[in-house]
């Protein structure tokens, strides 16, 4: 036997942080495709600090089924650099939802980067997912890691949304501008995620670190886009969809114009570790179809009371998460400060299963390309798409994660051998589309119109 082999891991996905609001709907999702005839996972593990909660978690997580006795718990801390390079070598994949990722993410990402072990997880922070990416792409390239964050709400939708919005555009016409809008509905009040919150108050407090780390990081290309960048208005009342809109500053924009970068750099996708020439057509072939815009996020609401809230929300974050005893304040009164919003206390089941989102893709752009070379830069077409699917934060995200899972798992030749990546490029020309709709996520061409001057 080969000494420098290393042995076969035990486990297909360890989930990792799976007692936690979000892991243990994440745990329930991974079971439904847990030892079914033709998925590819036959052996799940949960891992966390108290193994006593990761068992209550299996139960809450199989109910009303008995858990499966197969599954097994693991004990694992995101401090203990140990016991995370130990998880590492028992398992193929971590998903991991542990966060907020700046605080707690590092040291897991460094575990598997360094051991060769794939990684996704579900984070939403633009500042540690583009340090990771600074600090540990060569070193998982070299050892096969495919590290990806952003594989839950953030940024999934945003990312696919553009892509399937962007194939619409069919030769001769280009988008110049991809806008997102998105819809939070529900016909009951319900809380929003407590971590989603508290990585926000962290983002804004940590957004100088951000702007010095591209500084400090080499220019990439920027991709070519036809026309001028429009300038939008921060506030808008969209009739399109019947919404007032207000323009974010968003980890889902960071994410896919990262997307669009790397896809500038290598236009024909991510080259796979084992691709047969048949998969290799089908991945040219996708990229071929998808053309680069400029893309932007805006939260709506169907009053103006509604955007209130989020200003309120924003205005409270800018303000008060620069200072400690600030970011003490929104951290120990979040539903004071997000109007009712936020609060520690997670949404009942009730209230999850009542949620629902909506997000339109407005794209806007030209019939032919050529117009923009005559100097006519007023685009004359628009097309609009959207994405729709159940509660962001415990329902579709465990849906995007999982099936993202399952494809690392199931497709891992066809995917590139690894690196630090955004999720679109590794999962957008794979079947990921067709996965999410079978699973409760709709993917609908509007409308297609000439605009009239």
């Amino acid at each position: 036997m080969d000494p420098t082999r290393k042995p076969d891991p035990v486990y297909d996905i360890v989930i990792l942080g799976a007692s936690g609001f979000t892991g243990k709907y994440v745990v329930r999702e991974a079971l439904k495709f847990f030892q079914t005839p033709s998925s590819p996972l036959k052996t799940l593990a949960l891992a966390g600090r108290n193994p006593t909660r990761l068992t209550q978690s299996l139960q809450w997580a199989s109910h009303p089924n008995p858990p499966p006795s197969s599954v097994a718990i693991l004990t694992a801390d995101t401090s203990d650099a140990d016991s995370l390079r130990r998880l590492c070598t028992q398992t193929k994949l971590i998903l991991n939802c542990v966060g907020p990722f700046r605080i707690h993410g590092e040291p897991v990402v460094a575990a598997c980067a360094d051991s060769g072990c794939d990684y996704l997880d579900i984070s939403g922070e633009p500042e540690f997912m583009e340090r990771m990416e600074a600090k540990y792409h060569e070193k998982a390239e070299e050892t096969g890691s495919l590290i990806v964050s952003a594989c839950g709400f953030d940024s999934m939708p945003a990312e696919l949304g553009l892509l399937f919005n962007s194939k619409q555009w069919v030769t001769p016409s280009v988008p110049n501008q991809i806008e997102a809008y998105l819809s939070l509905e529900s016909n009951k009040k319900i809380a929003g995620n407590f971590g989603t919150y508290e990585s926000a108050v962290l983002g804004v407090a940590n957004a100088k670190k951000l702007q010095e780390l591209r500084r400090s990081r080499p220019r990439k290309s920027r991709p070519s886009i036809p026309g001028p960048p429009a300038k939008g208005p921060t506030l808008e009342n969209q009739k399109k969809i019947g919404l007032w809109a207000l323009k974010l500053p968003s980890a889902d924009a960071v994410v896919v114009r990262r997307t669009l970068t790397t896809l500038t750099e290598k236009p024909h996708g991510l080259p796979g570790l084992n691709e047969s020439p048949d998969q290799i057509q089908k991945r040219e072939a996708f990229w071929s179809t998808i053309k680069p815009a400029h893309f932007g996020v805006k939260i709506t609401s169907k009053s103006l009371f509604g955007i209130f809230r989020y200003v309120t929300l924003g205005v409270s974050l800018g303000l008060l998460s620069k200072f400690s005893f600030g970011r003490w304040l929104l951290l120990k009164f979040p539903s004071v400060f997000s109007l009712g919003w936020f609060q520690k206390k997670g949404p009942s089941e009730e209230e999850v299963e009542s949620a629902t989102f909506k997000m339109w893709f407005i794209g806007r752009g030209y019939s032919e390309e050529s117009l923009v070379s005559e100097g006519k830069t007023k685009p004359d077409m628009e097309i609009i798409t959207r994405i729709s699917g159940p509660e962001i934060g415990y329902i579709t995200t465990p849906i995007t994660l999982v099936q993202c899972g399952l494809i690392v798992l199931g497709q891992r030749e066809s995917l590139v051998k690894g690196g630090v990546y955004t999720p679109g490029i590794v999962f957008g020309s794979t079947d990921i589309q067709q996965r999410l709709e079978e699973n409760g996520i709709s993917f609908e061409v509007i409308s297609k119109n000439k605009i009239q001057e």
